[in-house]
């Protein structure tokens, strides 16, 4: 069995509004409600959903970009919030983040040499290794040292996101955490970037945590996907079985929609109405307004998410 690098535990993030009335309690963006998954070593994982339903609050959340409201993240078992000062700067060096938005993620102001140098200089490496060590990983993302004088504007999309995957590698990470990297990309430039990521993770035995709202990348991509909405996992399968055999019903209609899919086990399937708000989501089950299949029962009682076989979990009263 390989080893767990990544466990998450009951993960919830709230965020807290501003009062706009003494007489009223603040409300709250409940973009967390207690998601649990964790990653083994050489993985890539996928959690996959529409706009909103918290899958990028995971993201940062997991890598402490954002403080959590409740529950626990663990590296390779040991808990974040609880290790001492070495521990948590070897965490931070060793689960790296690629942002989806390189032009706002790379400082306009530096050029890719300083880009790439400044967490090095964080570090307190040397400068002449500094440098040495920037020239020579050029290579690994497949671009040419002619480039480190260069600042963003003046780097093509998929340049500037070779640029950011390499700052996250900069320092040697175990786990990359990667949100939407290639949804800002033009289709053929994606298929590039992401034959990149599966070499540099047979070649430097990366993990991957793989952010996205388009399933088929996530299909290409990744071991095992996890399907988020309205802050909840409701499904939790290998690739190929969610694939093959989708249970949830927002999975099946996610699925439904993909143009010139594999899964054509119904016709399209058209949900009703809009999300729900995460600021007043509905009781019971948050999917029941929008599902095709609801119960009585979906209205009034959350479903537990369980096993259904091996490996596969849904949160769904259907099973």
């Amino acid at each position: 069995m390989k080893e767990r690098i990544l466990e998450i535990q009951d993960l919830t993030k709230h965020f807290r509004l501003r009062r706009t009335s003494l007489l009223r309690r603040p409300g709250s963006i409940k973009a967390l409600n207690g998601i649990s998954f964790s990653i083994s070593r050489g993985e890539s994982f996928g959690i996959v959903g529409e706009s909103g339903c918290g899958k990028s609050t995971a993201g940062y959340s997991i890598v402490g970009l954002l403080k959590p409201t409740a529950g626990k993240v663990l590296f390779k078992g040991e808990e974040v919030n609880s290790m001492d000062a070495n521990s948590l700067r070897e965490f931070r060096k060793k689960v790296q983040l690629v942002f989806q938005d390189t032009s706002g993620s790379l400082n306009p102001r530096g050029t890719v040499e300083w880009i790439l140098s400044e967490p090095l200089r964080a570090m307190g490496m040397a400068k002449k290794q500094i440098r040495n060590l920037v020239v020579d990983s050029l290579e690994l993302v497949g671009l040419d040292k002619d480039l480190l004088g260069r600042f963003p504007h003046e780097l093509s999309g998929g340049q500037k996101q070779r640029i950011g995957i390499l700052n996250a590698l900069i320092l040697d990470p175990e786990v990359i955490i990667a949100d939407e990297p290639v949804s800002s990309l033009d289709v053929s430039i994606q298929a590039q970037i992401l034959n990149l990521m599966n070499e540099l993770q047979d070649r430097l035995s990366l993990t991957y945590l793989f952010i996205s709202h388009d399933l088929n990348v996530v299909h290409y991509f990744c071991n095992r996907i996890a399907v988020m909405y309205l802050g909840e996992i409701v499904e939790l399968s290998e690739s190929e079985e969610l694939y093959r055999s989708p249970l949830h019903p927002y999975t099946q209609s996610l699925l439904s929609a993909i143009p010139g899919g594999s899964y054509r086990k119904t016709e399209k399937i058209i949900l009703e109405g809009d999300a729900p708000s995460p600021m007043n989501p509905p009781s019971g089950c948050f999917f029941h307004p929008r599902c095709f299949k609801r119960m009585e029962i979906c209205s009034r009682v959350k479903p537990r998410i369980i096993e259904v076989s091996k490996d596969h979990f849904v949160s769904c009263h259907l099973y």
